[in-house]
């Protein structure tokens, strides 16, 4: 980046100093690699079957029995001494005083408690280490603000007023899988304008009707789509997610940009909602979606078990099966009663909050040009100023692969001014002004 914050071309032969720092990156990336938070927790399609076969009326037989029996790809004290011994040779060679360092450092610890988070499976520390993680529903914007419940509640009351115009009815899907993978293999091909760079294969080993993974999305071979739905794959997951991998993997110093510890799920899928919306790929159904998913973790924090929060879904218009995914969701690497949620729902709409709070303060503050840094790799929106650091060292390229809306710097901050006066507006003044209207 140079002196005017404007993202620079990087130099091709590293120095020594970057030589060094390649080294601790390419170390983390390589000991992080076995650490699968998804993979540890999922539960079978055993589990399902077995639950609608008794019509959904007991408790999904998982124990913590169920985890243990699932061997790890890793032992966990050589994993944790492996981050500790990678995080002394920071100190000792970086320190944390450099940009670098101090990422690094602030990783190692953080992929310990990840470590930590899938050893205690089926526990109810589980459910503390996720709210350290990822949050929890009570958690505030800032001093005073309303709570990430509080947006559930008020997004639910919206989405309920739109109800009476069929907004958020569900569309009849018309795509079958073998549609979906050729559809957004053109779309992603289009916009990574390489055919290798990107894999839509068919899948049967997935329980979600779609997955995205390093450099693929995976499509549920029984599954089907609508087209809004197919839309939303391909800015969400290909523009977003795997663009930010593909951008992380082609650092030539900094290559621990190229994988996401927890910290940075918040910033990557606000980024991704926010792109949705930008791109006019969202829908009140979608938002509905993800706000049901934050009443259904706070009601676990609260002490519901499985069928409570499978009963919300249900009594909200989801079908059986979709209460089910949405409920196993929130339920994941716990226990059905009595270890609390696994909280990374949450990370969509608190996400979406704080990426667009900054990127408003960006522009107002003079300094968009920072935005596309978010773009670079698995980015935390709280290491932005170090991400600056090490693009003013040139530690950090520009990302290859921006989405449309956040391409044009001039758009989005003509964009972002208007908003930013009207978030200041009275939203009461409004609705008395606006009465005779509606």
């Amino acid at each position: 980046m140079t002196a005017d914050g404007v993202l620079g071309l990087y130099r091709p032969t590293l120095s020594s100093h970057e030589t060094l720092i390649r080294g601790l990156s390419d170390r983390l990336v390589e000991a992080q690699r076995p650490l699968r938070i998804l993979d540890a927790v999922k539960w079978g399609d055993d589990v399902e079957r077995a639950f609608f076969a008794a019509d959904g009326r007991e408790l999904p037989s998982v124990t913590r029995d169920l985890y243990a029996s699932r061997a790890l790809p890793f032992h966990p004290g050589h994993k944790r001494e492996e981050l500790r011994a990678i995080e002394r040779d920071v100190r000792r060679t970086l320190g944390v005083e450099h940009a670098a360092g101090r990422m690094l450092t602030r990783m190692c610890a953080e992929y310990r408690a990840v470590v930590d988070l899938i050893v205690q499976r089926g526990t109810p520390a589980f459910g503390a280490l996720s709210k350290r993680l990822y949050g929890g529903s009570e958690d505030r914007f800032h001093a005073g603000a309303p709570t990430l419940a509080d947006l559930g509640r008020a997004m639910a009351s919206m989405l309920d007023n739109l109800a009476s115009e069929t907004l958020v009815s569900r569309e009849r899907p018309t795509l079958d899988s073998r549609q979906t993978v050729q559809i957004l293999s053109e779309r992603l091909t289009g916009f990574f304008q390489d055919p290798a760079a990107v894999r839509v294969r068919l899948s049967d080993g997935i329980v979600a009707d779609a997955a995205a993974g390093c450099d693929y999305i995976k499509i549920r071979g029984d599954a089907r789509f609508t087209p809004r739905e197919v839309r939303l794959l391909e800015v969400h997951e290909g523009w977003v997610h795997l663009g930010t991998t593909l951008n992380g993997q082609r650092q030539p110093v900094c290559t621990f940009l190229g994988k996401g510890p927890p910290s940075s799920t918040t910033t990557q899928e606000g980024l991704a909602v926010l792109t949705e919306v930008l791109a006019f790929a969202s829908h009140p159904a979608r938002l509905r979606r993800l706000t049901h998913r934050i009443e259904g973790v706070a009601l676990a924090e609260n002490g519901a078990d499985f069928l409570d929060v499978y009963r919300f879904f249900l009594s909200e218009g989801y079908d059986p099966r979709e209460s089910y995914q949405h409920t196993t969701r929130i339920f994941r690497g716990g226990l059905p009663r009595g270890t609390g949620p696994f909280t990374k729902d949450l990370c969509y709409s608190r996400g979406f909050v704080l990426v667009y709070n900054f990127i408003r303060l960006a522009v107002s503050r003079g300094k968009v040009r920072r935005v596309p840094l978010l773009f670079c790799g698995k980015t935390n929106l709280n290491d932005l100023r170090t991400l600056a650091e090490l693009a003013d060292e040139g530690l950090v390229v520009s990302p290859r692969f921006v989405p449309p809306p956040f391409a044009d710097l001039h758009a989005l901050a003509a964009w972002m001014c208007y908003a930013s006066f009207l978030g200041g507006l009275s939203l009461q003044c409004i609705e008395e002004d606006y009465a005779a209207l509606l």
